[in-house]
């Protein structure tokens, strides 16, 4: 107990002097010891490293688990298990989820009907993408976050403790300057503090060998951010790959997805609509589905964007009258947005009204002849929901 005590009042005693010297350094009315240029330079330098591999850390996790909900308890769930020492079990991803949903729900609907077969090819293809998600999700976490994460949880921890022993090494041995100084000039004035000076230099002397050997601790480990860089730089590298892996691997699934929606549609639709594809318009862009074949999808985006002037045909205007409804091939379809004819032989729609409509040989793609009653009139595609 006494030891303790003892202990602890000399603890509280250095850090004392400690903060009077820094107090009195920060006031301008003690003099500092700086470090040299070389040590000065690599300390701005491993700050500007840790700055910016801790924004860059946290933006990622960000990137790889946007909603921070989820982030914070996966954060929790990965301290249990690092402390039990016990493997991360891998999570769903949102693209499996969805995945799983649609093939639910066309259990529900009817795995025959138009609507249900499709939810199942795409509740496959959702699967995979969240499969693809998670592996990327892995990859990333271990060949980029995880070296960060011991940068910063380690190396820097450990440079710190040295930087903080390195400044109360400076402090004493300014503390130590500032005793010979006063001891000096007491001597002066009354010729018999010769032993407190020896004292002062002995304590000066001590004082500056820790102070030299500190900083050299610190010299070393700093340098090692050079090796840090190198590190980084080669996870960095291998994010990229695994992000350009996971990419292309979504592109595959996603053209093989369009290609098994058109495939299926064309069976399932009369050889009359299928020819309403533009094949130029296909072959320039092979991406998108265009809403003409896939019933139930017709974005507001392609309403504003194809106006009806540049759908409209420029071999002049279709004589309405003279167009007789095939026998078959005519459906029904759903109005999306209301339309205003720009001319005779063209049909005003209400958005959510039902028409008829069928196409005509040598007719625009983009336009069908709609029927309402006794009306008749051409009416264009993006306008409308096509039903089964």
């Amino acid at each position: 107990m006494d030891f303790n005590l003892k202990k602890l009042t000399s603890d509280a005693g250095v850090f004392f002097t400690r903060a009077v010297q820094f107090t009195e350094e920060k006031l301008g009315s003690a003099e500092k010891t700086e470090l040299d240029a070389h040590l000065e330079n690599l300390i701005a330098r491993a700050d500007c490293t840790k700055n910016w591999t801790e924004k860059i850390f946290r933006q990622t996790e960000v990137l790889l688990q946007p909603n921070p909900i989820d982030h914070t308890g996966a954060r929790i769930e990965e301290f249990f298990y690092e402390k039990l020492d016990k493997k991360i079990p891998s999570r769903t991803t949102n693209g499996e989820l969805l995945g799983q949903y649609m093939l639910d729900a066309a259990k529900d609907f009817g795995p025959g009907t138009p609507y249900g077969s499709t939810l199942i090819t795409v509740g496959e293809y959702q699967r995979r993408l969240g499969g693809a998600e998670r592996e990327f999700l892995q990859t990333s976490a271990i060949n980029f976050l995880t070296p960060l994460r011991n940068f910063l949880e380690g190396d820097w921890r450990t440079i710190s403790k040295e930087r903080r022993l390195l400044e109360n090494r400076r402090l004493d041995l300014d503390i130590c300057k500032a005793r010979v100084k006063k001891a000096k000039q007491a001597e002066a004035k009354a010729a018999l503090w010769s032993e407190e000076v020896d004292k002062a230099e002995q304590e000066l002397r001590v004082a500056q060998t820790e102070f030299d050997r500190q900083a050299e601790v610190t010299r070393l480990l700093l340098e090692g951010i050079s090796s840090t860089h190198v590190n980084h730089l080669r996870c960095l590298h291998e994010f990229v790959e695994a992000q350009a892996t996971y990419y292309a691997q979504c592109h595959q699934y996603m053209q093989e997805l369009q290609k098994e929606l058109s495939s299926a549609n064309s069976d399932m639709y009369p050889n009359s609509f299928a020819s309403n594809v533009n094949p130029s318009t296909s072959a320039s862009c092979p991406s998108p589905i265009s809403s003409a074949t896939l019933p139930g999808v017709s974005p507001p985006g392609l309403a504003s964007t194809s106006t009806p002037g540049s759908a409209r045909e420029p071999s002049g205007p279709l004589k309405i009258q003279d167009v007789q409804p095939p026998s078959t091939g005519h459906r029904k379809a759903k109005v999306l947005y209301d339309y205003d004819a720009h001319d005779t032989s063209e049909l005003s729609l209400l958005a959510d009204e039902l028409i008829t409509v069928y196409t005509v040989p040598g007719m625009d793609p983009d336009w069908l002849v709609g029927e309402r009653g006794n009306q008749k009139g051409k009416v264009p595609v993006t306008y409308l929901e096509l039903l089964s």
